[in-house]
C-alpha cells in the first residue's frame, strides 16, 4: 500500500502561482510513477501531468500549455506541481496519484492504482 498526502492548495487571484506537493508513505517511493489529476465541480477528473520513477520523462495535458511543471524528489519521497499563471478554469481539487512503474507513463485514471484525498485550488478573477 501507498499512502498519498497532497498539501499546497489554497485561494489565488487569477495570474498567481501555487506549488502542490504530494507526500508519499508505505512503499519504496522510487517504485512508483507518479501523476496528477484534477476535478473540478461537475465535472469528470482530468489528467494533468505525469512524471516516470526515476524523472527521466514528463507528460502534461494540453492546456497545461507550458503553464505548469511536475518534478519528484525520491529522496524525499514527495512529487511536485509547480502551476503558473492560474486562470479561474484551473480552480479543481487536485489529486496526487501513483502507478507501479511498469511500462510507460500514463495519462489514464484508470492505471493508477493509489490517489490522495485532494487539495481545493481555487482562482479567482
Amino acid at each position: 500500500q501507498v499512502q498519498l498526502v497532497e498539501s499546497g492548495g489554497g485561494s489565488v487571484q487569477a495570474g498567481d502561482s501555487l506549488r502542490l506537493s504530494c507526500a508519499a508513505s508505505g512503499r519504496t517511493f522510487s517504485f512508483y510513477h507518479m501523476g496528477w489529476f484534477r476535478q473540478a465541480p461537475g465535472k469528470e477528473r482530468e489528467f494533468v501531468a505525469a512524471i516516470n520513477y526515476s524523472s527521466g520523462s514528463t507528460h502534461y495535458a494540453d492546456f497545461v500549455k507550458g503553464r505548469f511543471t511536475i518534478s519528484r524528489d525520491n529522496a524525499k519521497n514527495t512529487v511536485h506541481l509547480q502551476m503558473n499563471s492560474l486562470q479561474p478554469e484551473d480552480t479543481a481539487v487536485y489529486i496526487c496519484a501513483a502507478r507501479v512503474a511498469l511500462g510507460a507513463i500514463s495519462s489514464a485514471s484508470s492505471a493508477y492504482e493509489y490517489w490522495g484525498q485532494g487539495t481545493r485550488v481555487t482562482v479567482s478573477s
